[in-house]
């Protein structure tokens, strides 16, 4: 065993560099879209991120960022490289947990049969451990500031560690062990709960080591387990904060204590209790209860990381998401109530009418001595006859009703049956939200597009479109890693029945049963394949005990053992290989900068001390990130709109950051508490003068005065605000806005005397509440700005009235004339000047930088914005600048870096208009090809990859009118003839369905 030893802890090592270094080479250089913007902020100056915050997370990569020794635009890369080193050391743990498993599975403690197993085994973990490396949804993460990276680390520590402790014969050693991998436990919390599902796995090793195993014994000791999971989860992160809210509003409001007594109070008689416990349970000789009590100590010094969440929220730092300084918001953010709450085992069906509403917790804030109640939670209660067990179709949105209804083939009008419930449970939950990416890890996956799907060893690139042959997402493995899983799954469940038990537990724990609990709706923003990597974790075990399976079987036919084990694992490094192979073009962000760029270039369209709405996640932490880490325009105030909803937020906007001055609200806090104003519902008058419009500065006034007017009670017995029009105006003094300077010299003839827009829909939420508070009494003294998203947020329609500005919008008292060529106003001078010298546009042009499908979005907003302002200067005769716009365009995010998009075809227009015929053919014969080609294959799947379908119809559409508006009467009938050939298909018409 010594000499195994040491080649299983020298392999070990030698996998984890592997891995690393090929993590370490793929690194994106700065802040990737979605969450690692935010994380990489907070992490650098530990601040507070979104619930439940990752405090344990902040505090390592606030070191791995002072790595960069204060060069701000290293920071990122720093921070990323932590995920990269931690998952590293994941595959270091997985391959020792696999070479464990293969010690179980030929029940080997001191000694082997033949020099074959050793090396069998050995062969195993190599195999499973770097196949999991370079998995697609583990690498994904591995290259990112993201918790997922870290959060697999503890998940493959514990797994090892509790493999290590069944090893173990010594009582006391093995008591020593479950209280260290209890403190992992509670460090982890601090990242990410995924550790916690592994709790019901480890219980059966725990009860397999323990006891004579039985089919009863099991199920107790899942019941057990599983209760264990309970009292973490449910007991300490969540119930521990609610009987601490309960204590404080009773020590302060009843007795009249201080503030945070009964926080102090509570925190101080549970550790007593603790403490005392433990010391008795060792005094009288009770190792079972010391373990416990031990193991649950040391849980809460692994959770005590979240003091740091309160420490600096009281600092007010610039990013303090929800503010959880104090007791009451501190419990808040702990229990993630910001996120509300999804029917787990019985609710209502989509369909189902509010019959009524009741009053739930209350909610409440600080005043001068005491905690009063804002608001009470509501909580609808739905008819009976439209609810069921176990509810998966469950959402009331609007929008997700009607996917449901296109899901299950349901009529309007039409109450789904529980077999229409289980329907969209098997085949969206389990089947497209887990099983398909399953698939694309270990059988291989067709595109990045969102909805791909997932390849079989049949699929080719034969007679594939252009731009999935192309996309270099499009991974084949042959299913060789599944394959290899099926075979060890089998060959474990034959020989060590078990350990694979244990191993079924895991992969389900962090598979099927977390698409149980989570009970997604059925649409996501992005596609959510990394919350599973867990469950693939889990099956790479089975790649590993392939190997030795195959082993198992072939050693006899060879002389050999030793070299039939070599043989054996060289045949199955065909796994990893290929993984590696396919995977390396997609997962390689080494050159990719658009992410920080396309915040950057935002940023700069904004004019000094500006405020800059964003619509949500994935506009707003790239711009926080330039903000906050590379010190980039710190004076324009980013705020996002779905946060600006609540009361914590608008405070937050009232204070100074950096060179960013405080907003000036007319609103008081009153106005804008938690309760107050969340929405206002319109409600017509039935004056006429009101109902043909209000003026805003006069309705605000009456909302800061809380005007009975303006009250109407509801079923749940508060009292609402109501909007008495759709319609609003706000007069502006026209000489006072010329002598501001404030107004483009090209804008100036549409300067307006007043400004009139209506309300989107019967509601108008809190945050356009509070804009309206800054448009109307800001006095254009403070720069207002939009982004695209938060433009068509909004409650209202105020699209006419603003100027754009690069990719954001200025709003301004000038009016676009319905009778205006284009989209939008805009200042052609300085938009000029943005995309001409300040834009950046890095790797874009580079036909080697993977960009995926966030990015492409982000590249058509920049087109389209050259394609505006080459509009706009055609308009103005000056031809020469449209035509330097068009081709700065062309050449920063050309076809062979990012495929041409939608905002193609407004740049044929343009090239036609500026007479560059050939470029404009050429450049439509490209993008009617690619429509014909997607179009021709959606059809013959008989599917439509996200809204692909859609898009390539209105493609061909427009390029056949864009043909005949420029006499090209041949292209045009050969466009027209595509999209006949196409549209008339009963393929099309189904799918359009």
């Amino acid at each position: 065993m010594t000499s195994f030893k040491k080649l299983n802890n020298l392999t070990g090592w030698i996998v984890f560099i592997i891995a690393t270094l090929v993590y370490t080479l793929t690194i994106e250089p700065t802040a990737s879209f979605w969450d690692p913007g935010e994380f990489i902020a907070v992490s650098y100056k530990l601040q507070v991120p979104h619930p439940p915050g990752a405090p344990f997370f902040l505090l390592v990569n606030r070191m791995f960022s002072m790595l960069a020794f204060g060069d701000v635009e290293q920071i990122a890369w720093w921070v990323n490289f932590s995920s990269a080193i931690f998952s590293g050391a994941t595959i270091l743990f997985m391959f020792w947990s696999i070479t464990m498993l293969g010690l179980k599975l030929w029940k080997i403690k001191d000694t082997f049969q033949n020099d074959g197993q050793k090396y069998a085994i050995i062969g195993g973990g190599l195999v499973g451990s770097l196949a999991y490396a370079f998995t697609d949804s583990f690498w994904f993460s591995a290259v990112e500031a993201e918790v997922y990276a870290m959060s697999s680390f503890f998940t493959a520590w514990v797994i090892w560690a509790f493999l290590k402790w069944d090893r173990i014969e010594d009582e006391e050693t093995e008591q020593r062990w479950l209280i260290l991998i209890a403190y992992m436990m509670g460090l982890s919390i601090g990242v990410h709960l995924l550790n916690l599902v592994t709790i019901p796995a480890l219980g059966l090793l725990y009860y397999f080591k323990k006891y004579n195993p039985t089919v009863k014994g099991g199920i107790i000791a899942l019941l057990v387990s599983g209760l264990i999971l309970i009292i973490i989860n449910n007991g300490v992160i969540t119930g521990f904060p609610s009987i601490v809210g309960s204590m404080e509003v009773l020590f302060v409001n009843s007795f009249g204590l201080p503030f945070s007594s009964g926080m102090i109070t509570f925190i101080v008689v549970a550790l007593g209790l603790l403490i005392y416990g433990i010391r008795w349970s060792y005094k009288n000789g009770r190792p079972l209860v010391n373990t416990i009590l031990l193991s649950f100590a040391f849980i809460l010094i692994g959770y005590s990381s979240y003091t740091i969440v309160v420490i600096r929220s009281g600092y007010d730092t610039p990013i303090d998401e929800n503010d959880p300084g104090s007791v009451m918001g501190f419990i808040s953010y702990l229990k993630r109530e910001q996120y509300g709450e999804r029917p787990l085992l019985y609710g209502q069906y989509f369909t189902a009418d509010v019959i009524a509403q009741k009053l739930g917790a209350p909610v409440y804030y600080r005043d001068k001595d005491s905690y009063e109640i804002a608001d009470y939670r509501l909580k609808n209660i739905y008819d009976p006859e439209e609810s069921t067990i176990l509810p998966r179709a469950w959402s009331t949105n609007p929008r997700h009703a009607e996917i449901y209804r296109n899901m299950l083939g349901l009529p309007e009008g039409k109450t789904p049956s529980f077999m229409d419930n289980l329907k969209f449970m098997f085949q969206h939950q389990m089947n497209h939200m887990y099983w398909r990416y399953f698939m694309w890890n270990f059988s291989g996956r067709s595109s990045d597009i969102q909805d791909a799907g997932w390849l079989s060893p049949l699929d080719s690139n034969k007679n594939l479109p252009e731009l999935l042959a192309n996309n270099k997402a499009r991974n084949q493995y042959f299913m060789i890693p599944l394959i290899l899983g099926i075979i060890g799954l089998l060959f474990q469940y034959k020989e060590d029945f078990n350990s694979f038990l244990f191993t079924l537990m895991l992969f389900l724990m962090m598979g099927i049963v977390l698409i149980l609990y989570l009970n997604s709706p059925p649409v996501e923003p992005r596609e959510r394949d990394y919350i599973y990597v867990g469950s693939f974790y889990a099956f790479a075990f089975w790649i590993g005990l392939g190997v030795m399976a195959i082993y198992h079987y072939v050693s006899n036919a060879i002389k050999s053992k030793k070299m039939a084990a070599m043989l054996v694992t060289a045949a199955c490094m065909s796994a990893p290989i290929i993984l590696i192979a396919q995977n390396w073009d997609d997962h390689n962000r080494s050159n990719r900068y658009f992410s920080v760029d396309s915040a950057k270039n935002m940023l700069a369209g904004v004019a000094p001390n500006g405020i800059l709405f964003t619509g949500g996640d994935n506009d707003t932490f790239p711009l926080w990130y330039a903000q906050e880490v590379e010190g980039f325009r710190t004076d324009v105030r980013v705020v996002v709109l779905s946060y600006f909803n609540t009361d914590w937020y608008i405070d937050q906007m009232t204070r100074q950051v950096y060179e960013s001055e405080p907003f000036p609200f007319t609103l008081e806090k009153k106005n804008y508490r938690t309760g107050t104003n969340d929405y206002l519902q319109l409600l017509e008058s039935s004056n006429e003068n009101i109902k043909r419009g209000i003026n805003v500065k006069s309705f605000l006034n009456l909302i800061k005065n809380e005007s009975q007017n303006l009250r109407f009670p509801t079923q749940s017995g508060r009292e609402l605000y109501i909007i008495p029009s759709k319609n609003f105006y706000l007069d502006i003094d026209t000489t006072a806005v010329k002598a501001a300077g404030i107004i483009p010299e090209n804008l100036e003839p549409y300067i307006t005397s007043r400004m009139e827009w209506s309300l989107n829909g019967s509601s108008m939420d809190k945050a356009s509440l509070m804009i309206l508070d800054l448009i109307a009494n800001g006095n254009w003294e403070r720069p207002i700005y939009f982004n695209n998203t938060s433009l068509a947020t909004i409650n209202y329609d105020l699209k006419d009235y603003v100027v754009q500005e690069g990719t954001v919008y200025r709003l301004l008292p000038v009016k676009k004339p319905a009778s205006y060529p284009l989209d939008n106003l805009i200042d052609t001078e300085k938009m000029y000047d943005m995309v001409m010298n300040q834009f950046s546009f890095r790797g874009l042009d580079d036909p080697n930088t993977y960009n995926s499908q966030d990015y492409r979005f982000f590249v058509l907003n920049h087109r389209s914005a050259f394609n505006e302002l080459a509009s706009a200067l055609y308009l103005q005769d000056e031809e020469e600048k449209a035509r330097d716009v068009i081709f700065k365009s062309l050449s920063a995010m050309p076809d062979e870096g990012v495929p041409y998009d939608f905002s193609g075809l407004q740049t044929v227009d343009m090239l036609f208009k500026l007479g560059e015929v050939d470029k404009a053919i050429e450049m439509a014969e490209i993008l009617a090809r690619r429509a014909d080609e997607m179009m021709a294959y959606m059809i013959e799947q008989d599917r439509e990859i996200g809204n692909e379908l859609r898009i390539n119809l209105v493609t061909l559409m427009n390029l056949q009118r864009v043909m005949r508006n420029y006499d090209q009467e041949e292209l045009a009938i050969k466009y027209d003839n595509m999209l006949n050939r196409h549209y008339g298909s009963t393929g099309v018409q189904r799918i359009l369905r």
